[in-house]
């Protein structure tokens, strides 16, 4: 063997070994670099609908299957006790705005006139008393008068004086207005009565029953005329949108996937394939569920992940099997 032949089959050698530890030169891909499978099913969304207040049911407009959006009326109470209460609410507030409107505006002018003209008679009362008391006073001691006279007379100057200072006492009080602690209770009173007002309408506007989301009807579980309580479920809506499916991925293929990673999703029997994002990876690791359990995964731990379709339709249903593939799947560490 000459040099030349032997410089050759050192070069082949050299290239194989570097083929071998380059995959090719990076021509051809790694195993587990390529697309990754992982299995769920399409999430389960639904809310129970239910007044907040009680009573009978007086028309449900839906039937189980409707597909109804945001917004739409979906059933009604019948509102007669509620629209009861709100006319003895605006009664009451009514009546406490009245009440603090006329402490407020003070006593009217004739109210003032009359106590003026009160407090005028009891002073000319009392004059005429205090008169003859000052003339009755000397004829006293020479016995000019009887001693029951006398007392008489003073008795009557006291009961007059007595009445004089309640008529002024009484002109003051007209005088001086409403007392600021008066207005502030029926101030109170007026806000009482209005959050008692607002309260019976927020009441009667839960009597109408409206689609939280977009969704279909898939129980109708009560019907116009039964007596329903706060809370108790009338209807229950399967929200769609936006469509969620709960995947699985293995502990050991963690690092090959991340949020905002596009995804693509099939289902078996249908043609289509959606597509999708990556939207959350769940930070603990759970054993593999039943649903989507295979021989391998049986006692492997998993992590759920949440994917986001972008392009759903009516064929893409709630609880169906999916697979999610994802095309941009990173290498496995350390292969």
């Amino acid at each position: 063997m000459n040099r030349r032949t032997l410089i050759i089959l050192v070069l082949v050698a050299a290239l194989v070994v570097a083929g071998f530890a380059t995959r090719g030169f990076g021509l051809f891909a790694r195993a587990d670099a390529g697309e990754l499978a992982l299995y769920g099913n399409v999430d389960i969304r639904e809310v129970d609908m239910s007044f907040r207040v009680g009573g009978r049911i007086g028309d449900i407009a839906v039937d189980e299957g409707a597909k109804v959006k945001r917004g739409q009326p979906l059933a009604v109470l019948d509102t007669a006790t509620i629209q009861s209460r709100m006319a003895e609410a605006d009664a009451r507030l009514g009546r406490a705005q009245a009440q603090l409107q006329k402490l407020k505006n003070g006593n009217r002018v004739q109210d003032i006139g009359q106590a003026r003209a009160r407090a005028s008679a009891a002073q000319a009362v009392y004059d005429n008393a205090q008169r003859d008391y000052a003339r009755r006073q000397p004829l006293v001691g020479p016995g000019a008068i009887s001693r029951d006279v006398w007392e008489q007379t003073v008795s009557d100057r006291d009961r007059a004086r007595a009445q004089l200072l309640e008529a002024q006492q009484g002109l003051s009080l007209l005088n001086a207005g409403s007392r600021a602690e008066d207005i502030a209770a029926a101030e109170a009173d007026v806000r009482a009565a209005r959050a008692a007002r607002e309260s019976a309408g927020t009441d009667l506007g839960d009597t109408r029953l409206v689609a939280a989301s977009d969704g279909t009807v898939v129980t109708r579980a009560r019907e116009p005329g039964a007596i329903v309580q706060p809370g108790e479920t009338v209807l229950t809506l399967s929200i769609n949108r936006p469509m969620r499916v709960r995947a699985y991925v293995a502990e050991t293929d963690l690092s090959r996937i991340a949020p905002g990673m596009k995804v693509a999703v099939t289902a078996d029997g249908n043609p289509r394939t959606y597509h999708g994002s990556i939207g959350y990876i769940a930070p603990r690791a759970e054993f593999t569920p039943k649903s989507v359990e295979t021989e391998n995964l049986r006692t492997d731990l998993v992590y759920q992940v949440r994917v986001i379709v972008d392009d759903p339709d009516d064929n893409l249903r709630q609880g169906q099997p999916v697979t999610v593939k994802v095309p941009g799947a990173r290498p496995r560490l350390g292969k």
